[in-house]
């Protein structure tokens, strides 16, 4: 894919995706644990919340306040908390021009100005990765299509792979030898998860 490919409606697809899978989870499902770390599903959601508004922040110029990236209190309807977040983001995104800008990532290398293009790449691969660990812990199956899919492997491949992914609340692990060969079992790996956890 070219680094001039328009990622945007990719990036759309994976969240109305995992739209879907989240609007699955009731109260009783917040304790859940996840593949997403130590966290439980609560504090995915929480952190998934969060990461949509600190995205459309960037977006939208925002350079100095980094807590716009803070963990989003899920309210009483989970699914609803997260639809708006990701609402918000898909519009920053959509805006004229926010391509040729620069987006402030402050939990990213240590905080530090990106391409858009790059940025939104980081996020398509977020929602997509966060959706499947959403779908795991309630054990139902996600589908993403395979354009999404080829879409997304070449930034999962661009993550780093070192250190960082040991830190304590890293949201992706040391990648995996791909037991499952399909492109989502490739995607995870990729980023340290395996397509048959818990197993």
């Amino acid at each position: 894919m070219s680094a001039k490919t328009d990622i945007r409606p990719f990036d759309r697809r994976a969240l109305e995706v995992t739209e879907k899978i989240v609007d699955q989870v009731e109260p009783r499902h917040l304790s859940l644990p996840t593949p997403c770390a130590d966290w439980s599903l609560r504090q995915l959601l929480a952190h998934m919340a969060g990461q949509n508004h600190g995205f459309a922040a960037a977006a939208d110029g925002e350079v100095t306040d980094a807590t716009v990236w803070a963990d989003r209190d899920l309210g009483s309807d989970p699914g609803q908390t997260f639809r708006d977040s990701s609402q918000r983001v898909t519009a920053a995104f959509a805006r004229d021009g926010v391509l040729d800008g620069e987006f402030w990532l402050p939990e990213v290398r240590g905080g530090q100005m990106f391409p858009a293009r790059t940025a939104i790449g980081f996020h398509f691969v977020d929602y997509v990765v966060h959706g499947w660990d959403v779908a795991a812990s309630l054990g139902v199956p996600i589908s993403f299509d395979d354009e999404i899919l080829e879409a997304v492997l070449p930034y999962a491949a661009e993550v780093p792979d070192g250190p960082n992914r040991l830190v304590p609340g890293a949201s992706f692990r040391p990648g995996l030898p791909a037991r499952d060969d399909s492109l989502l079992g490739r995607v995870l790996a990729t980023l340290g998860r395996s397509a048959s956890w818990p197993n």
